[in-house]
């Protein structure tokens, strides 16, 4: 049988008009914003589970898809990884697809008309008129690549002034005044609880759990990426208030502050764990926006799988623990392409406003970010082809205009920066884009043709071969999860086919694009496939996840539909998420924090060791670290010891330098740098030298103590 549309609107009873009644004449702005409201009805409806469903038989083709699906992923999870096999099992999946459409077992909900009232095109002069003036001060006053109060002010007040120009009132006419004094006169607050935001809490305790559990030990160790930060933030707590960070080929500032804040607010310093709280708290945060937009384009159940599937799986989970800029390029990408969809869809002007600050802000997150502009034109390209533009193709160019005005304002200190050093703010894009730093290794239309192939097979076979953010060479995404992108895939495909959506093509085609920063390393394509490059496109994998988990559900709905019969599908979604979480759980708890600290120095241990030493023999000032090749960042020894700002590196040809120092020293050497320890012996012969041993294989180090003077006789041991 065929599902209902998927429709935006509910049948509405037309009122007789009543003897007497008094006729009221709205403002046309006020019927423009009440046919806005009437539009943003639940853009789903879902078939009832009505008795006449009973009769209908269990989709077994679509169920057969995904059990096909999954037993050959399962050939795809390391080590054995049978390509073939897997294929094989694959092809028998997608032709038992094809055959459910055929036999019209259809079980994907269609879109229905989207009429709608034409976009408000009026404009606030006076804000426009303000804010022009603003603006061109705040960009003068953001050269030197320093934020002040003045710019800031200017600037602030400058995209306020703009946003108010173009911003529509809300269509409520009660105001705030007149709710504040009805509450005053009855102060009561009603609090509704349904099964469905009992589902909501729990879905978000769940994620919650996920992405902060031994958040503090997963990972457990930082490398160098995170003293740069450390240093960047300590810039900033120091009143260095830049708008771009050049340190380390140059960073945006976003992480910077947040994590200032986070220092000072929560008291965690200049450590690790202020870093991992806020890109963790962005991962998070990231979440809603993923469930809005799957309401979006699938309705309640296919936004909440796709908020329990992005919440617990290893790809986000991770790339927000490292505490790296990381989780900041799903964080903006997600509400951009939600308020844009929003915009396009239901021609509010409000959502392209929203989508352009959203878009604005994450130019200063992450480099990635960069592309989303290409992602936004590309939807709006896609809807302007398609019948569903009808009538509202110049409202679409007007929403895009407007989107990138707004986005340019929000931009526009990052803006100033770039003009005036092009080459470093560009400097990270050119050295993987182009022949900066070297050749590219083979002709460039085959590098990005290997690499696109290389990033769409990443979610089912290898996501890439960077230890510090992912499993090596293992699939993106668990068993299940990568059967249900497969069949989510599929089926939105094959809808797209049947009624030629916009919407459907834009999902599938958002995903390279918004993999494009990983696919575009040109001259360094071992670096691709790359998880925290292609995070954007956590929003709509997760999403047609959540619709091939929807599907398999159905079939089995269709059956069981009534009574505590109803209790079956909801069992079978149960299980499936169990067994995804159970997954993902040991892929990051286990798999990924084993396979990490066995990569990472233990730079935390010799931190603590010279902690213990300065808080009972020693100083802070006379422990040293002797450098050695390829071993530990001395910077970070520093920050784990509680001295973020000091570096312990100490090279041989020093050592003299310590010759002066009375008080007790400590060197902490690598146990195959014999020269170093031989040097130490021969200048201090009344010293004691220790090894000492890790758990973890090739971790351990040896510490020489030097007893203070007035002990020369070695007598006085630490």
């Amino acid at each position: 049988g065929k599902p209902p549309a998927l429709s935006t609107h509910q049948p509405v009873s037309v009122q007789p008009e009543v003897a007497g009644a008094e006729k009221v004449n709205l403002p046309v702005e006020d019927i423009e914003q009440e046919a806005e409201v009437k539009e943003k009805v639940e853009p789903v409806v879902f078939p009832a589970l009505t008795t006449e469903r009973t009769s209908l038989p269990i989709g077994w083709r679509t169920l057969l898809a995904f059990i096909l699906a999954v037993a050959g992923q399962s050939y795809l999870e390391p080590p054995r990884q049978e390509v073939t096999v897997a294929l094989v099992f694959y092809g028998l999946a997608a032709a038992a697809l094809i055959f459910a459409w055929i036999s019209n077992e259809w079980l994907l909900p269609e879109y229905g008309e989207q009429p709608g009232a034409a976009m408000a095109v009026s404009v606030n002069r006076n804000p426009l008129l303000l804010s022009i003036p603003l603006l061109l001060l705040a960009f003068i006053f953001f050269g030197g690549n320093r934020f002040t109060t003045l710019n800031l002010t200017l600037w602030l007040a400058g995209t306020a002034a703009i946003v108010a120009a173009f911003y529509l009132p809300p269509a409520s006419r009660i105001s705030l005044k007149a709710k504040i004094q009805t509450f005053l006169r009855r102060p009561q607050v009603i609090l509704r609880i349904t099964p469905w935001s009992v589902l909501i809490l729990l879905a978000v305790g769940l994620v919650v759990f996920f992405r902060f559990y031994r958040l503090s030990e997963v990972p457990g160790e930082m490398f160098s990426d995170h003293a740069e930060k450390l240093m960047d933030v300590a810039d900033v707590l120091q009143g260095q208030t830049a708008i771009f960070f050049p340190r380390n080929t140059g960073r945006e500032a976003i992480q910077m502050y947040l994590t200032a804040l986070i220092a000072i607010v929560a008291g965690t310093k200049l450590s690790f764990m202020s870093l991992k709280i806020g890109t963790a708290l962005a991962g998070v945060l990231t979440l809603p926006f993923i469930y809005l937009l799957g309401k979006e384009i699938g309705g309640k159940r296919v936004a909440l799988f796709a908020l329990l599937l992005a919440g617990v799986a290893y790809w986000p989970n991770v790339i927000a623990r490292i505490g790296l800029r990381f989780p900041l390029y799903p964080l903006f990408a997600a509400p951009t392409l939600y308020f844009l969809i929003k915009g396009l869809k239901y021609r509010n002007r409000n959502d392209f406003i929203w989508a352009g600050i959203f878009l604005g802000l994450g130019l200063h997150g992450y480099s990635p970010a960069r592309l989303v502009p290409l992602v936004v034109v590309a939807a709006v390209m896609i809807y302007l082809l398609h019948r569903q533009s009808l009538g509202n193709r110049k409202e679409a160019i007007i929403g895009l205009v407007l989107l990138a005005v707004i986005s340019l304002v929000v931009f526009l200190p990052l803006l100033r920066y770039a003009l005036s050093d092009p080459q470093m703010f560009a400097y990270r894009a050119l050295t993987r884009l182009g022949e900066a730093e070297t050749t590219y290794p083979a002709p460039i239309w085959v590098i990005f043709l290997t690499n696109l192939w290389k990033s769409m097979i990443m979610f089912f076979y290898k996501n890439g071969n960077i230890w510090v953010h992912s499993i090596p060479n293992r699939p993106a995404l668990d068993v299940l999860s990568a059967a249900l992108f497969f069949l989510g895939s599929a089926l939105v495909f094959i809808r797209y086919i049947r009624q030629r959506h916009w919407l459907d093509l834009f999902l599938l085609v958002s995903i390279p694009l918004l993999m494009m920063p990983s696919i575009l390393s040109l001259a360094f394509p071992e670096e691709n496939p790359s998880l925290n490059r292609s995070g954007g496109a956590i929003i709509p994998v997760f999403i047609l996840a959540a619709v091939g988990l929807d599907a398999v559900v159905r079939s089995i709905e269709r059956r069981y539909s009534t009574g505590f019969r109803r209790l079956i599908p909801i069992a079978l979604s149960a299980l499936l998420l169990f067994l995804i979480g159970s997954a993902n759980f040991d892929l990051v708890f286990r798999q990924f924090d084993r396979q990490f600290m066995a990569g990472a120095w233990n730079t935390s241990q010799i931190g603590a060791v010279i902690r213990g030493f300065s808080e009972s023999q020693g100083n802070p000032d006379t422990a040293y670290v002797v450098p050695y090749p390829h071993w530990v960042d001395t910077r970070l020894v520093g920050i784990n010891a509680g001295y973020p700002m000091k570096d312990y590196a100490l090279w041989p040809d020093q050592f003299e330098t310590t010759l002066s120092e009375k008080r007790a020293k400590l060197f902490i050497i690598n146990p195959r740098d014999e020269d170093a320890v031989h040097k130490l012996q021969e200048m201090y012969p009344n010293g004691w030298l220790y090894f000492y041993d890790v758990e973890l294989e090739g971790k351990d180090f040896l510490l020489y103590f030097v007893p203070p003077a007035g002990s020369e006789d070695g007598t006085e041991q630490p």
